[in-house]
């Protein structure tokens, strides 16, 4: 392509805001984190090693009865937060700045369940009610 030669029009997006086709037979909660499958198709957080996630549902997507992107999934990626696991998978804020992995579609863990569970995000601070996690997918 040649240089511009008058003032151009260039679509914006603002980097945040997505739709991702969802799973055939997938049904993904308002609130919940949402995962890329290996075929890019959006699905619920779950355990698993293929998975990329890249934020929250605004609104639920109701695939259960439909082909593979027969829907779109409307998703935010930001910080937000979500359920921390427990015991050996607690995460603190010794852990801030190092990579969260998803256990389902609100909970996150400090590991990778012994290589069952991939990255859900960042984690950018914890608190009493659970972990915020920073998506940049």
């Amino acid at each position: 392509m040649a240089a511009l030669t008058q003032a151009r029009n260039t679509p914006k997006r603002d980097g945040r805001t997505r739709e991702f086709g969802v799973k055939g037979a997938t049904k993904i909660w308002q609130g919940s984190m949402v995962a890329l499958d290996s075929s890019g198709r959006a699905v619920p957080f779950s355990v698993s090693t293929t998975l990329k996630g890249v934020g929250r549902a605004e609104l639920t997507a109701d695939n259960s009865a439909g082909a593979d992107n027969a829907i779109r999934a409307k998703v935010l990626s930001d910080t937000f937060r979500f359920n921390n696991s427990a015991a050996g998978d607690l995460i603190t804020t010794a852990d801030i700045g190092s990579d969260c992995y998803g256990v389902d579609d609100q909970t996150v863990a400090k590991t990778n369940g012994t290589n069952t569970r991939s990255v859900a995000g960042k984690i950018y601070d914890v608190d009493a009610l659970g972990v915020w996690v920073k998506f940049t997918a």
